[in-house]
Parts: C-alpha cells; sequence; structure tokens
C-alpha cells in the first residue's frame, strides 16, 4: 500500500500507510515538512546547543539542559528501549528517518532558517525521547521546592500552605468525561482543554494516523511519534491532565575537589568519585561558553559546585550545589513502550494496560470505549521515599532520603456518571505537596450538573466559562471597607455588583483586575516579605518559580482569608488598591489588556500586543487564560488546544488549537484557527476520506529511486539495501558521520561537507576504489567503501592472494556508545554476502586501527581471522591527508562465511 498523505480544509494531516512503521516515517515527515523549525528548535533545546544560533538569551537553558545531562539520558532512554521493546524502538527509528527525510524540504519552507543561519541538522534514533524529556523536565515543577525552602525560611512552615497552589511555571489542564448514561446517545463524551505556554507554533499538532491496524484521530506532540495525550481510535478515547505529582528530587551536595576529579560524600559518610566533564557551548555572536557537567550518585548537578559554580564560572557567592534526581535518568525509561499500545487500543482495558508502562509526566487519565467502559486512574513513576523529599532539598551526606521503589498508581471512579480533572486535589492527592485550587474542578462538575443530558455539541460552552470563583475573598475585603472617598466606594460598589465573570467585553472585569494587580503589588512590596525580593542565586531557567510577585498573584485568595498575615493590615492594602484605580481607573474591556503571547524561539521577534486577539478568561477560570497578577495582564498561558470526543460517532468530535496546522509564518494554514479558538469553537474532525483532499504520495525511502547492487531481507532485522554512493546527494549524512569523535580512525574529521563530498567524488572517478551508502528500511546505516588491496596502500603489507578485496565499513551512529544489539552483526552479514558473492570474490581484508577495539573486536565476532598488525604508509587524496596508521589486519574467507560455498 502506498502511504497518502491528506488534508482537510485546514490542513491538517490525515495520514494512511500499510503498516505502522510506514505511518511512523509518515508521520515524522508530515511534521518536518510542516513544522521544520520548531522540530530543529526543539532538538537544539534537548542538546543544549539552541544558543548557537538563538543566542544569549537561550543560554540559560543550554546550560540547564547539559548539566542535566537530557542528551545523555534520552540516549539511554533509547538504548533501554532496544533491548526491551524492539518493536517500539523500530518505530521511533522509523519516525525519525522520516523527520530527516522530510528537514531539507521543510527548512526550505521556513524563513526562520535563512533569517539565522541555521541548517537543519539530522535527527538521531534518540532525538524523540529528548525533545520529549525537555518538554517535561520541568513539568513537575522542582524548582518549587526551592521557593518553598526560601519561604519556610523567612516566614515559618505556615507558608507552605499559604503558598502552595499552581504556580506560574506549572502546566494544568481541564479534563471531563460523562458517560452513556449522562448523554444523549447512550455513549460517553471526553472533552478538555490541556493549559501550557502558548508557543508559535503550537505545542500541539493535529494529526490522523490510519494503517491496517488502527485508525486514529488526536493531539501529537511535535517531535514525538504516535499521539501519547489524547486520541480518539474510533472505539475507545482517552485524555490526560497533569496529576500534580512530585516525582523529582533535589539534594544538596557537598564535593570536593582532588587531583582525579572531584568527590561527592554520601549518606555513608564515604567521599566517592563523581562523575566530571566539562563541555563548550556555542552562543551566536558571543564568545563560547565552557560548562562544567558533574554527576554524583543522586544525579546531574544543576545549579552550583565544588565552589559554587554556575555554568563554569567560579561564584563563591553561587548558589549551594544541587543534584537532581528524576525517574528517566534512574530507570532508563520514559515510557515510550506505550505509545504504540495507545494507538492499537480498542478499548478502556487496553488504555490502562498501555499505561502501565508509562512513566514521564504523571498524568491522571480518563478513557471511556464504545462498550461503556470507562477509566480514571493515574499514570506514571513516582518513587516511595521520605517526605522531606517531596518538600525541599534534602542533605545527600544524610541517611534517610533514598528512594524505595515506586509509588502504586492510585485509581478513582465515576461520580453520577461524570469524572473531571483540572489538576486539582483527587486520585493523585498522595503523591503530591502543591494542587491547583478547586475552583475549575468544582465549576466544571457545578455545570455538568446543571441538567442531566449531555452532547458533544454542549461542551464547548463548558470550555469557555469565564466565572471566577477566586476573586471571593478579595470582594469579601472590598464589602467590608468604610470610609472610602466617593469615587472608590463607587468603584467598590460596581464590583460588588459584578457577575465575576472575565468576559473579554467585560469594562468591570477590567476593573476587578486592576485593583488585584494593585493589591498583589502592595503585598509584595511590604517589609515582611522584604527578604522573599532577594534576587535568588540560581539560574535564570529556574526563576518563573522563584519571583515573589507571582507567588503573591497566585496564592492571593489564600493570603487574603488568612486568619493572620505575618503582621500586615489587609483592609488598609485593599483599601489603598481601591483607591488607587480609582483614581485612574481601566478605560476599556478585559480583553484590551488581556491579550494572548506567544512564546516564539527566534530572537529579536518583538511582540506587537495588537497583532493577537484580546481574551476572557483567567487562572482560575475554567477559560483558563493565565496572566500573571501585579505584574502584567498578558496571557502567556492559556488552552494550547481544545478537544471534545464522541464515542456515538466520531465525526461529531471537534478539535481546535490556538493558531493553526502548519508551522510556516504567512501559510494559509499557520493561523486560520485562531478565531475559531479565540471564539471558542471547534473544527470538526473529518473521518470521511472522500472528503479530505489528497497531497503529492509520501515520498520514497532514503534513496529509493537509486537501483541498489544489493537487497537482502535479514530476519529479525530488516531490509537491506546497498547503493551506490552519491558523493553530493549523500554528503549531508556521511559527513555528520565522519566528523564524529568516535569516526577518528576514519581519518575525515574537520573537513567541511564540501571536502567530504570531494574526497568521495575523487574515489567515484577510481576503478579500484567504490563507496555505498548501506540503507536498512529507507534509513542510512552505514558507509560501505571496498577497494582492490593491490591498488591500495594495505597491499605494500601483506602478501595478496587472487579474489582479495579490501572494505572499510562505518556505522551510523545510535545509542550511547554508538553501538545497537545485533546492529553491526547483521548489516556485516548483508556486506558479507554481497562482496563475497555478488563480487564473486575469495577473501575479504579489512584493516581497522589497533586503537579502534570496537571494531576489531566487532570483525572476530563475526569471524575474521586475525592477521599481522601492520604501519600503513601515508597517503594524499584531495582535500584530505591520510596519515600513517597502526592497523591490524584481518581476514574473512569465503569458505569461512559460506562452508558450503566451493
Amino acid at each position: 500500500m502506498t502511504t497518502e498523505i491528506y488534508r482537510d480544509a485546514f490542513g491538517i494531516p490525515h495520514l494512511r500507510a500499510g503498516s505502522a512503521r510506514e505511518l511512523a516515517r509518515a508521520q515524522g515527515w508530515v511534521t518536518a515538512h510542516d513544522r521544520a523549525w520548531q522540530l530543529e528548535v526543539e532538538r537544539h533545546r534537548s542538546c543544549g546547543t539552541s544558543a548557537s544560533f538563538l543566542g544569549a538569551e537561550a543560554l540559560s537553558w543550554d546550560v540547564f539542559a547539559r548539566r542535566a545531562r537530557l542528551d545523555d539520558t534520552a540516549r539511554r532512554c533509547f538504548a533501554a528501549l532496544e533491548r526491551r521493546d524492539a518493536e517500539t524502538a523500530d518505530w521511533v527509528r522509523a519516525y525519525v528517518a522520516g523527520v530527516n527525510e522530510g528537514l531539507e524540504q521543510g527548512a526550505r519552507r521556513a524563513p526562520e532558517f535563512a533569517q539565522t543561519g541555521l541548517a537543519p541538522g539530522r535527527w538521531r534514533p534518540w532525538t524523540p525521547l529528548g525533545v520529549w524529556l525537555g518538554t517535561h523536565i520541568l513539568f513537575a515543577g522542582f524548582p518549587a521546592k526551592l521557593w518553598r525552602e526560601t519561604a519556610v525560611r523567612h516566614l515559618g512552615p505556615a507558608a507552605v500552605g499559604l503558598f502552595a497552589t499552581d504556580g506560574p511555571g506549572t502546566a494544568g489542564s481541564n479534563g471531563w468525561l460523562v458517560s452513556g448514561a449522562r448523554t444523549a446517545t447512550g455513549r460517553a463524551v471526553l472533552a478538555g482543554d490541556p493549559h501550557r505556554f502558548i508557543e508559535d507554533p503550537g505545542v500541539y499538532q493535529q494529526i490522523r494516523l490510519a494503517c491496517p491496524e488502527f485508525d486514529v484521530v488526536g493531539l501529537a506532540v511535535p517531535g514525538v511519534p504516535g499521539i501519547p495525550h489524547f486520541g480518539h481510535t474510533g472505539t475507545v478515547a482517552w485524555a490526560i491532565t497533569n496529576a500534580m505529582a512530585d516525582y523529582q528530587d533535589l539534594y544538596r551536595e557537598r564535593l570536593r575537589r582532588t587531583g582525579a576529579g572531584v568527590q561527592a560524600l554520601g549518606p555513608d559518610g564515604t567521599w566517592r568519585r563523581a562523575h566530571r566533564h566539562t563541555e563548550t557551548a556555542r552562543v551566536a555572536g558571543e564568545d563560547p561558553v565552557e560548562i562544567e557537567v558533574i554527576e554524583t550518585a543522586r544525579g546531574p548537578l544543576i545549579a552550583g559546585g565544588p565552589e559554587g559554580l554556575d555554568g563554569g564560572v567560579a561564584a563563591p557567592d553561587g548558589p549551594p550545589a544541587l543534584a537532581l534526581r528524576h525517574p528517566p535518568r534512574v530507570t532508563e525509561e520514559l515510557g515510550f513502550g506505550a505509545l504504540l499500545a495507545l494507538l492499537r487500543a480498542r478499548r478502556a482495558d487496553d488504555i490502562d494496560r498501555a499505561l502501565d508502562a508509562w512513566v514521564e509526566p504523571v498524568n491522571v487519565v480518563l478513557a471511556a470505549d464504545t462498550e461503556g467502559g470507562v477509566l480514571h486512574r493515574v499514570a506514571g513513576w513516582v518513587p516511595q521515599r521520605s517526605e522531606a523529599n517531596l518538600l525541599g532539598p534534602v542533605p545527600a551526606w544524610r541517611p534517610g532520603h533514598d528512594w524505595r521503589g515506586r509509588h502504586p498508581m492510585p485509581r478513582a471512579q465515576l461520580t453520577d456518571g461524570v469524572a473531571v480533572m483540572a489538576n486539582q486535589r483527587g486520585p493523585a492527592s498522595p503523591l503530591g505537596v502543591e494542587f491547583a485550587p478547586p475552583h475549575r474542578a468544582d465549576r466544571i462538575r457545578a455545570l455538568l450538573d446543571e441538567r442531566r443530558t449531555w452532547s458533544a455539541g454542549d461542551m464547548p460552552a463548558i470550555h469557555t466559562d469565564t466565572h471566577l470563583a477566586s476573586a471571593g475573598p478579595l470582594i469579601d475585603r472590598l464589602a467590608a471597607l468604610d470610609g472610602l472617598t466617593p469615587r472608590a466606594a463607587r468603584l467598590r460598589d460596581r464590583l460588588l455588583a459584578w457577575n465575576r465573570r472575565m468576559d473579554a467585553d467585560s469594562a468591570d472585569a477590567a476593573v476587578y483586575a486592576a485593583v488585584r494587580g494593585a493589591v498583589v503589588r502592595s503585598l509584595a512590596a511590604h517589609p515582611a516579605f522584604a527578604p522573599l525580593t532577594e534576587p535568588p542565586a540560581y539560574p535564570d531557567v529556574l526563576l518563573p518559580w522563584l519571583g515573589l510577585v507571582p507567588r503573591i498573584g497566585y496564592a492571593l485568595e489564600h493570603l487574603l482569608k488568612a486568619e493572620e498575615l505575618y503582621g500586615i493590615d489587609r483592609p488598609a492594602t485593599v483599601r489603598a488598591a481601591v483607591e488607587e484605580v480609582a483614581a485612574a481607573p481601566p478605560a476599556g474591556t478585559w480583553a484590551d489588556t488581556h491579550r494572548l503571547a506567544p512564546w516564539r524561539a527566534r530572537p529579536g521577534t518583538p511582540y506587537e500586543p495588537a497583532a493577537e486577539p484580546g481574551l476572557a478568561g483567567d487562572h482560575d477560570c475554567v477559560l483558563c487564560t493565565s496572566a500573571v497578577p501585579g505584574l502584567t495582564d498578558l496571557a502567556a498561558r492559556a488552552p494550547a488546544a481544545r478537544y471534545v470526543w464522541d464515542l456515538a460517532r466520531r465525526e461529531d468530535s471537534g478539535w481546535v488549537v490556538p493558531f493553526g496546522a502548519d508551522g510556516v509564518p504567512g501559510a494559509p494554514h499557520h493561523r486560520d484557527q485562531l478565531p475559531l479558538w479565540t471564539r471558542g469553537e471547534l473544527v470538526p474532525v473529518v473521518t470521511d476520506w472522500a472528503r479530505l483532499t489528497k497531497e503529492t504520495a509520501m515520498p520514497a525511502p532514503y534513496a529509493a529511486a537509486r537501483e541498489a547492487v544489493h537487497e537482502q531481507q535479514v530476519d529479525g532485522f530488516g531490509t537491506v539495501r546497498i547503493l551506490p554512493l552519491d558523493p553530493h546527494a549523500d554528503a549531508a549524512v556521511i559527513h555528520a558521520w565522519v566528523s564524529e569523535e568516535r569516526a577518528v580512525f576514519w581519518g575525515m574529521n574537520g573537513l567541511t561537507q564540501d571536502e567530504v563530498a570531494d574526497v568521495y567524488a575523487h574515489l567515484a572517478g577510481l576503478d579500484t576504489h567504490h563507496a555505498f551508502l548501506v540503507v536498512k528500511d529507507g534509513e542510512p546505516a552505514a558507509l560501505l567503501q571496498t577497494y582492490e588491496p593491490e591498488a591500495d596502500r594495505v597491499g605494500e603489507c601483506y602478501e595478496v592472494r587472487p579474489g582479495d578485496i579490501g572494505v572499510h565499513l562505518l556505522l551510523a551512529p545510535a545509542g550511547p556508545d554508538g553501538a545497537r544489539s545485533g546492529w553491526s552483526s547483521a548489516l556485516l552479514s548483508a556486506v558479507v554476502e554481497y562482496v563475497l558473492r555478488g563480487l564473486d570474490r575469495r577473501r575479504i581484508v579489512v584493516d581497522p586501527d589497533v586503537r579502534n577495539v570496537k571494531a576489531v573486536a566487532r570483525f572476530r565476532k563475526q569471524g575474521f581471522e586475525p592477521g599481522p598488525a601492520v604501519v600503513l604508509p601515508e597517503v594524499d587524496l584531495p582535500d584530505v591527508q591520510l596519515p600513517e596508521k597502526h592497523a591490524r589486519l584481518a581476514f574473512l574467507p569465503r569458505t569461512t562465511a559460506f562452508p558450503g560455498d566451493a
């Protein structure tokens, strides 16, 4: 079956292929075509290399990503995935192959590449895991532990409860399930909206994935195969919200430098050597920055060092050394084993079993199927450890803070046919410390209780509800005021009569927000909180969790309701705020200042509020459009998507994203959903292929049009094709391989891509030397070179026999150490088949560098007979000089490889 790409009227891709693997490749390709810039930004962020083209503003993240060892963790998790679940690992590889095939064309569409001078790179098999990790590493909000520690130190233990709320750095969501007993069709409806920082392009990608095994619509994460969070297979649908669980720990470390490196003091009183190395981060327009990376037995240091190092620069007054411990680094699992199982699910029980493999992040899940099955559970990996670990950083040198296994995942039942999840305390309560206030969850349930029977078409009214329950404590304080000036009294009375809805066209909502902001600023300026205003000595990337104004803004209702607040005269504070706003009241409506403020990666992109829509809603509304009270009315966080999944008729489902399906500025589908999203309307889910527009068929796998000199199906491995190398078309692939440190023995480190192309163009003109690209299932897998020994420097070092042929083989990189289980032997078996039988030769000679112990061992394992150690003389080629080489020859006779051959 030919892989096909269709689009609906909004440019949403609908993909159809003959297998799950080919479908993954198509998903990677179409994502690269539509969102090449977004993909490359995320790849660089996961590697800690984004400052190389985004500039100094991105450096803090890069330092954090490198010190936290995100890319290395992704490599380890992928290597473990290969060992534990080869099918899923191969499926991820197919997605990566599709991304690599589509990036060049996608980059030509995206103006940001030319604007920043960025050239599209090459994705590795573990890159999707790195993207996932980079997206979610701050999701559990471990920096809140630094805030709690500081607040308790200055304000006492009660501060934990006063400020415990869904803070500015945390992503939340709404979700609700109405069972068939409460719907007009007799089958369940799922609806909701994930709240995240709004990015352009968006963090969710509407997509349909269809093959003989499954046909799923849902919201994908660009850079990651499958549909992890929100999907509908036709017979079962699922959705998630952040569980607000605590599964990441911070350890204060005692470190010392020794002649051998760095040592860390453990809980048994023993100093043990920590891993240490340095990395260099390039910064566009500035000098490179050296970063010291240290990892103790607890985890990698994300702040501080033996002398208070921050980013490799000595800072004696800097932060203490903090190590981060989180499940993927410890277990080498991210939960990717659930992704294929989710696509294949048919019932709620299938979703349940799939999520047993889930790790990161920890979510509350709702699911329902067409047979009446429902699911309400928590999914993820939460360690069991002491309560102190949850509250703040703990001393690594004291016992009692180790991990003691995994928490069982809680479950819950529907209540009167309804389940609601909105980051509130619920089934996940035993797993966390800070949860969202109950207002969104309570409001959703109250709306659902207003009538008995619901339909899919009714759900947008809940999505867009603007009632602000958290306004109560401030309104109550206003009601108790007396002695106000006449104008302040009129403003107070106006707010007392207000319907407490943060509607876009409401002038009263604008006035309320102005008073609230004035109260927040006044509280933040009070001497009682002065110690919390000192700039924290932590990396900039952690600062959103540590700012006093946002903390007071989001916890305002608690601070106003508390019996006592550190001696602060709250009536006087509210009085002053009302007088201040009455003297200069807002001139317009809430939407005039409450405008969308999306994040864009490209440096220097000016924010133009007038170009973005004004919004209804507020942080504690069901329509959660979060500003930071006291700081700005602009909304950086909002619904990153909305969905309604109808289990009666999938075609009655709907979805919408803030901008559009296409990530390219100016493209027809870049912002065409924004008006619908702003109004709370949905795009219909199209399931009829006849109503879609078919695009040009999916491009063939890498170099598929090139005729192979050899093609072989290797059992349990895949299809291997050996193709004549195209020096220029394959230059980007080969240059990436030969430029790696592990390929130093190949002799081309330091060459440019053009120089590598010239070398192979020269070889292509020789009759005695030939180069080939080995492709496995459409993905470049190895570089093969053959040569006549008598025409090569090897021929000067041994007695050449008739029928001899020389071989060089460079494998594509993969895994933490460049190796994959069974990969090299499978590829070598195909190469040996081609060289000995296809070319009718009698013996292969190889000459790996004596220091390349992995290559030497690889050939011996394949049956090569050890030969002499020799010194190969220096040789000159165009643009490259191959130096003198100390090699270990090895031979594979045809009679050894194929005993049955004559």
